[in-house]
């Protein structure tokens, strides 16, 4: 068993003290904490979100800060303000819930665009500005957010630019009725809950990103890479039968997302190499929020996700790993 297979089994197997299904989620959510990515996560209320996350810290001894995001919500709820003390008749930074190592943004898309900016900065910069200083963010530095796909009246959709810096998109669903009777077992007592312990660290996830950063990605790998993210931006162009697939494609940034989340899954997966298989995997979760869906498209009864799977079907794994698909 490899360092990454061993860290992701202890990892996972204290979570799932508390959670039960979700698998996939759950990967996305090392890999997102390894890379330094942030997710957007969209799903009925009542799926476990705010479970999963506030799990995840505990298993890995990091801080944990939930945010609700509202219509009244302001800039200074997020990262903090400056305080006057009257006794040393200055002024002095009060940090907010944003200086946390997991940070779960709840409902992102109920608060105005003032406040979504601010959030950006942190994402993108890791550091926040509070009264003209500042102030580095915890590493490692997660946000999760959720957005309720049924309830759109008073929400501020999240523009391409914020969507942009989310390193994954994932859909999040109903349990099985196995998984939900589990669920029942597990959380039905009053007075009991499970115990989760920490049994990783800030420090040992600095070192395991030096481990991914030395996984083996060829050149060819590379090239598949661009490949299929240049793909999006050829669907904008009217296709032979003139119609336009996406009105936009991915950005540069979705190559980078795909290339670092691919690496960080090779090595929990306990591969040395990045393969095909692991890029094909996390295609759809790391672009369908960087892509938009054209009008003909719509009217056809298209969605983005089957866009991108026509675009992994048609663009070719290079020959170098011995098979073409296409």
């Amino acid at each position: 068993m490899t360092r990454g297979q061993e860290w992701s089994e202890r990892v996972l197997s204290e979570i799932k003290k508390a959670i039960i299904g979700h698998q996939t989620i759950i990967e996305r959510l090392l890999i997102g904490l390894l890379t330094g990515g942030h997710i957007l996560i969209e799903g009925m209320p009542g799926l476990a979100k705010t479970l999963l996350i506030k799990t995840l810290a505990k298993a890995v001894g990091l801080k944990f800060e939930r945010i609700q995001f509202t219509p009244d919500l302001l800039p200074s709820d997020v990262v903090g303000t400056m305080i006057f003390q009257p006794k040393e008749g200055r002024f002095f930074p009060h940090l907010g819930p944003i200086f946390a190592n997991l940070v779960l943004a709840d409902e992102i898309n109920r608060a105005p665009a003032k406040v979504q900016s601010a959030l950006l900065e942190a994402m993108q910069e890791k550091q926040v500005t509070i009264g003209g200083t500042s102030h580095r963010l915890p590493d490692p530095f997660l946000v999760m957010a959720t957005q309720n796909p049924i309830e759109q009246e008073g929400t501020y959709p999240l523009p391409e630019a914020q969507s942009d810096r989310f390193l994954f998109k994932l859909i999040i669903g109903y349990p099985s009725e196995e998984e939900e009777m589990k669920m029942l077992r597990l959380w039905g007592k009053l007075t009991e809950e499970p115990e989760i312990n920490p049994v990783s660290s800030p420090e040992e996830i600095r070192e395991i990103r030096k481990e991914i950063d030395q996984v083996f990605v060829s050149p060819m790998a590379e090239h598949y890479i661009l490949a299929l993210v240049r793909a999006t931006r050829e669907a904008v162009k009217n296709s032979s039968e003139g119609i336009q697939r996406l009105s936009y494609g991915a950005s540069p940034r979705a190559s980078l997302a795909l290339f670092q989340a691919s690496r960080a899954l090779a090595w929990i997966r306990g591969s040395d190499f990045l393969s095909p298989p692991f890029i094909q995997e996390l295609y759809i979760d790391s672009l369908r929020h960087r892509v938009g869906l054209s009008y003909e498209s719509e009217a056809e009864g298209k969605t983005v996700e089957s866009i991108l799977e026509e675009i992994l079907k048609t663009v070719s794994i290079p020959t170098e790993y011995g098979e073409e698909r296409g």
